[in-house]
């Protein structure tokens, strides 16, 4: 009896070690973030585990626990909701029920998960989707583009292109009672990543003759060079989203070569020959003064060229759009970008609302100090939070008044 008793201590002081994590004093409901991030962190270390005992790939074995998130397409009484494909790539399409005074606006969305994770099937991003439409009465279209390892850069940003190109056309707009002046490109994460590449994009794209109203990026990883910025080093152990697993997360849409994910995790990886993107990427000349607390911007430490001319793609401008010129910023649309105080990529979101600002480009700057990265996603019972049902709000409050 006393050997059960003792065991039963001994595993809950492991379970209460494992799941006790310190949380920012600024976080309002610190006890229900500790819970989820030590769900997340469950789900990252079995992945692991798998992978090391060679079941499968780390990110397959994601896959195949976060697959339980999934729900088929269920219309109700505000909206209808049917999965099909445009050019050739899946999509679930959600289109009001309410009767409209005219034409409708319209989001296409992509959704996030390191480009490796996440469908527009999860209950998160449906729930997102749903209220989208509801809400605004308008026609969302969330793409389903294909995902890492199988498929690597740039099949990802082409397959939500070519959705995106497909939609403007103006017969499938008429198709749907889409008005051509209000459409917005929207995206979370690695879909805010996508969201701003494909707006750069359509500016190049003589072939578009329909432009973009609008485009919300809600907290997007944006550059692949400094993974080293004050928010990876404030940031590095924060919930959801830790420095090491989107290191991860940027390698594996390039290549499962460890050599590229070691030399990311050391922010050794971009060659000397290309460190004149640097300068799109200098936080010291971007980040108000109250995100540099007292952080030193150093000269980047140059890796080899190899890596580089193995796999271009993390220079490439659609992988990265920070590394976009000023000159290509200019003409972008009406823009809305979600930041986190505790999250990785807020430098990413904060430099790329300054630069779009620099080049004339009207931006609204939400940044929610108290907030960590994927907050969104939990607005829902049994992990809604306050915070994340305020931000959504918001962002569907900007889009309202915008679209």
């Amino acid at each position: 009896m006393r050997a059960k008793l003792l065991g039963l201590c001994l595993a809950s002081a492991l379970l209460a070690y494992y799941i006790y994590s310190p949380m920012p004093e600024d976080f309002e409901e610190p006890w229900k973030v500790m819970l989820i991030a030590a769900a997340f962190r469950a789900v990252r270390h079995l992945s692991e585990v798998a992978d090391q005992l060679g079941v499968m790939h780390s990110v397959e074995a994601l896959k195949a626990i976060t697959a339980i998130d999934y729900i088929a397409p269920t219309s109700d009484e505000n909206v209808t909701v049917t999965d099909t494909e445009f050019s050739n790539v899946a999509v679930r399409l959600y289109l009001p029920r309410k009767p409209s005074d005219g034409l409708r606006r319209a989001v296409v969305y992509f959704h996030g998960g390191g480009w490796c994770l996440g469908q527009a099937g999860m209950k998160s991003y449906d729930r997102l989707t749903r209220w989208t439409s509801n809400r605004l009465n308008a026609v969302v279209v969330s793409v389903n583009y294909r995902l890492a390892p199988k498929y690597r850069f740039p099949v990802q940003f082409e397959d939500v292109y070519s959705v995106m190109k497909f939609f403007l056309q103006s017969s499938v707009l008429s198709q749907y009672g889409v008005d051509p002046d209000r459409v917005c490109v929207a995206g979370d994460s690695a879909g805010g990543n996508l969201a701003a590449a494909v707006a750069q994009q359509l500016l190049e794209d003589s072939e578009v003759k329909t432009r973009l109203k609008a485009q919300a990026l809600l907290y997007p990883a944006l550059q692949t060079l400094d993974l080293n910025l004050p928010s990876y080093q404030e940031n590095e152990n924060k919930p959801v989203l830790s420095r090491l697993f989107m290191v991860k997360l940027w390698s594996e849409y390039f290549t499962s070569d460890s050599s590229l994910r070691e030399a990311m995790a050391s922010n050794r990886h971009v060659p000397v020959e290309s460190s004149h993107l640097f300068q799109f990427v200098n936080w010291s000349n971007f980040l108000p003064e109250e995100l540099k607390k007292g952080h030193v911007y150093t000269s980047p430490a140059y890796g080899s060229s190899e890596l580089a001319q193995k796999y271009p793609g993390f220079l490439d401008p659609r992988a990265a759009p920070l590394l976009a010129s000023d000159a290509q910023l200019r003409g972008l649309p009406l823009t809305y970008v979600l930041t986190c105080g505790h999250d990785v990529l807020r430098d990413d979101g904060v430099m790329y609302a300054r630069r779009l600002q620099a080049a004339g480009v009207p931006v609204t700057h939400d940044h929610a100090k108290d907030a960590f990265h994927g907050v969104m996603m939990f607005v829902s019972s049994p992990t809604e939070l306050a915070v994340g049902r305020r931000l959504l709000n918001r962002y569907i409050g900007w889009l309202n008044e915008n679209l």
